[in-house]
């Protein structure tokens, strides 16, 4: 069996518990999530910080569930994390040492500089981004890492979470809330400031699905999702000032009415300081920092170049099938090569064809029927790191084409908008649909592919009834003739 890694983070607001099954050395995916809003810390942080005793047995009997899980899928490795609640409390050796033991589970308290660093390794490895400040707002406290060529060169923490700002604003008043902000963000140092915020946690991913369902956003995903500041910072305000009330009217889950106001209120007091202009939400945060700090420890904490993990992942479960087809990364590179400057194609374009053709045999893992579109959602669900929302859908929309469509044409208006031009999508496209189909009809042909004017030879070694078959359905580019030159049978 495959070696899966569990985490559990030990929030102030919640215990979360996720398991990882690892398909190879860089290829994994997440195979279990669990939550419980067990509020450790409810109360505490206006009474010195300690953990009252009906959070301490609520987290208690959360960790207990979650390790009948854990020992349900019989885990490899256990990483438990616990943050500010804990970090902050008097009595936290008590709660620690029940927890080891009555369960057996050692709990290792980060602090809030480690916490940050954690979120900023999973967003350098499974966001398409480089530069960038992170900015993980928590029930405790605020975390925050600088991110500049792909490093994480500076990190902050501040004492400034939701659970902690309700707690004190209920117990001292709005006074002193206003001047307790007011301090904590005087700390944040003047070298963080960057173009791109990264959102991490519950409640800058909440905002963003607010702002995804008002806005009508195509696309049900949040990795990856970014909005422009300018546009959405009334609309963060908005929702810092709402009675609880008005939430539902914007698209607030109810299980963040409780600290969603507070949230934002920090959140739309900090990006001025950041001089930041747009947000990108990450679904990974400390807990897919914990593992990959784990897998990647003799890495440089870094993927290698050019390796992705949702495509490592899928390639990993694709090959118990066997399947043929390993020419078709070269062919598809020489076709595309050889066509891009009819339709722009640039290397980034080359690598998500390439990408595409690695996994164009995914819709098969379910069956042979309908492939195409089982492949489409696979790709769509599956592709989460390493991509913007864009890329995710360009890879989709090749795996999604088949017989005489170049594209799916539904699938391309809905999309239109998060997807390069009709005309590189039409060539892409055609690019990826000829590859697969001589991989599939001519496996053993050594084909050379040359242009006569508007006209795309393919010339092969031997004969090629299945293929010239097969290439009479498909839709080729406007203004594109294509001519087989092969022996006879």
């Amino acid at each position: 069996m495959p070696k899966r890694t569990a985490v559990i983070d030990i929030g102030s607001n919640s215990i979360r518990l996720a398991i990882y099954q690892r398909t190879s050395r860089y290829g994994f995916h997440l195979i279990c999530s669990r939550r419980s809003v067990v509020k450790i810390a409810s109360g505490g942080y206006s009474d010195g910080g300690e953990i009252p005793q009906g959070g301490m047995r609520r987290a208690y009997e959360a960790l207990h569930s979650f390790m009948e899980t854990i020992g349900e899928y019989k885990v490899h490795n256990i990483f438990c994390i616990a943050t500010s609640a804990l970090r902050d409390a008097p009595n936290r050796r008590d709660f620690i040492g029940l927890v080891r033991k009555n369960l057996g589970l050692s709990i290792k308290i980060i602090d809030g500089d480690k916490e940050a660093f954690y979120g900023a390794i999973a967003t350098l490895n499974l966001l398409p981004i480089e530069d960038g400040i992170t900015v993980d707002i928590g029930g405790g406290s605020t975390d925050m890492a600088l991110l500049k060529g792909g490093r994480v060169v500076a990190t902050h923490s501040m004492d400034l979470g939701t659970v902690r700002l309700s707690e004190l604003r209920a117990s001292r008043g709005e006074e002193y809330i206003r001047a307790y902000i007011a301090e904590k963000l005087s700390s944040i140092p003047d070298s963080f400031v960057c173009d791109t915020v990264i959102g991490i946690g519950g409640t800058l991913r909440a905002l963003s699905k607010a702002i995804m369902k008002k806005n009508s956003y195509p696309f049900d995903k949040l990795h990856a999702f970014r909005y422009s500041i300018e546009d959405e910072t009334e609309f963060i305000e908005r929702v810092s000032l709402s009675p609880i009330e008005e939430l539902p009217k914007l698209n607030i889950k109810k299980s963040r009415y409780d600290t969603i106001r507070e949230g934002a209120s920090i959140f739309s007091a900090i990006l001025p300081i950041l001089g930041a202009k747009s947000v990108i939400t990450s679904g990974a945060g400390i807990r897919e920092g914990v593992f990959l700090s784990h897998i990647l420890r003799n890495d440089s904490l870094r993927f290698p170049k050019e390796t992705n993990p949702s495509i490592r992942s899928i390639c990993d479960r694709l090959d118990p099938l066997k399947l043929p087809g390993g020419k078709k990364i070269s062919m598809g590179k020489r076709l595309f090569d050889l066509l891009s400057d009819r339709f722009g194609g640039d290397d980034e374009e080359k690598r998500l064809l390439t990408d595409a053709l690695r996994i164009s045999a995914v819709g098969r893992l379910l069956t042979i029927y309908k492939e195409h579109l089982h492949a489409f959602y696979i790709a769509s669900q599956e592709l989460n790191y390493g991509y913007t929302h864009s890329q995710m859908l360009t890879i989709a929309i090749m795996l999604r084409s088949g017989g005489k469509d170049i594209y799916h044409k539904p699938f391309f208006k809905e999309y239109r908008n998060l997807l390069p031009a009709k005309k590189k999508i039409n060539w892409m496209t055609f690019i990826y649909i000829l590859t697969v189909s001589i991989a599939e009809n001519a496996p053993h042909a050594d084909i050379v592919f040359s242009i006569d004017g508007d006209t795309l030879i393919l010339s092969s070694d031997t004969p090629t009834y299945l293929l010239e078959e097969a290439l009479e359905s498909i839709e080729i580019p406007e203004g594109m003739q294509m001519e087989i030159s092969a022996p006879s049978e």
